[in-house]
């Protein structure tokens, strides 16, 4: 029996330490350069791999990480912005960034429209400013057409920025075929 506790011990420090890293920075330290106040980048001196502002890149965000009734921002809607922010901070103009999200799973629910998700869950949706600052910035956001009939939820319910795809799975197929990214979330 110590052992296990000593390993959630230290599971929840690590988890502590992670929390808080970001909140030692200064807030100077941080940039938002197309998607304010949503997935913060910072650029390193002298980083390799770094994106050319003259090329074309798509990438199919796969998001299906979720938790029912959430009250704060999905992590995944949070990287897709940081994944525009930096390639924004690397000179990438938005017209150059083909890049969509398919919402499944148990994150279908994200994408319910204000009305809808405080009818279901007392509360508002705390995704609805990250997405429409995406949606502005030129992503696309779809959800799965089965997952919401998996949650009992219907086409009207959800957000008027949000398109219904025929299925997850034939997204991420017709995407791939397209040259698409698959970043799986």
């Amino acid at each position: 029996m110590k052992l296990p506790s000593t390993l959630l011990s230290a599971a929840a420090l690590g988890l502590a330490l992670a929390a808080t890293a970001n909140a030692g920075q200064p807030a100077s330290f941080w940039s938002y350069p197309a998607i304010r106040g949503y997935g913060p980048e910072h650029t390193w001196p002298g980083v390799v791999a770094r994106p050319q502002a003259d090329k074309r890149y798509k990438a199919l965000f796969d998001l299906t990480q979720g938790k029912a009734g959430a009250t704060k921002v999905n992590p995944g809607l949070d990287h897709v912005a940081r994944t525009v922010n930096i390639f924004a901070a690397a000179g990438v103009p938005l017209r150059n960034l083909d890049f969509d999200v398919i919402v499944h799973g148990p994150a279908t629910e994200i994408v319910l429209s204000a009305a809808a998700y405080q009818a279901k869950f007392g509360h508002p949706n705390p995704n609805l400013a990250v997405i429409a600052a995406l949606r502005k910035a030129g992503v696309k956001i779809m959800v799965c057409g089965n997952a919401l009939g998996d949650m009992h939820l219907k086409p009207a319910e959800v957000n008027p920025q949000i398109e219904v795809a025929l299925s997850a799975l034939s997204t991420v197929i017709i995407l791939q075929n397209q040259g698409y990214a698959l970043v799986r979330m």
